[in-house]
């Protein structure tokens, strides 16, 4: 999937702007969601991103993965949760002032994991084979859903796209 228009803010609570969600097969509580991903924005934007989107449950109540270039301000390169509300940061990397390290700051492509365990809410991100998590955080507020890809107002693509899990 290429992502190649810019998204408008949406109304209501502040989340990604433009997104795609995979709206066939069952919806999965525990899962392995992984892809390879590009921002496609010049590198010399600070802002750039893409989300990777999973428990979706409506517009506004689900998870997504932020991966960007910037770990210094809160809404950039981090884990975070929209539950009818402006989304909440929940990673366990961000120490108020600074994330994990920056994800994505080239436009290659990109090895990414999430795995979710539904019974403890752990959630882990992994970045191009490696063994330790880029990021973590632990939420059990949506009980399963479905996955998606998209940005805030960014361009980037998505390929080998594959999700096993237990069904919602």
């Amino acid at each position: 999937m290429i992502q190649s228009e810019r998204g408008d803010p949406p109304e209501g609570p502040r989340r990604p702007f433009e997104y795609a969600i995979v709206d066939e097969g069952p919806e999965l509580d525990s899962l392995r969601y992984r892809a390879t991903v590009r921002i496609d924005e010049p590198v010399a934007r600070n802002d750039r991103d893409v989300v990777l989107i999973f428990n979706y449950r409506s517009p506004t109540r689900f998870y997504y993965v932020h991966l960007s270039q910037d770990n210094t301000i809160y809404p950039h390169n981090g884990i975070f949760k929209v539950d009818d509300a402006d989304r909440e940061r929940i990673d366990d990397q961000w120490d108020g002032e600074l994330g994990p390290p920056p994800a994505i700051d080239d436009r290659a492509w990109h090895d990414v994991r999430l795995d979710y365990h539904a019974p403890s809410g752990r959630i882990a991100v992994y970045l191009d084979g490696s063994r330790t998590p880029l990021m973590t955080a632990t939420d059990r507020s949506f009980s399963g859903g479905r996955i998606g890809f998209g940005s805030f107002d960014n361009y980037g693509r998505i390929r080998d796209v594959t999700a096993l899990g237990t069904r919602g």
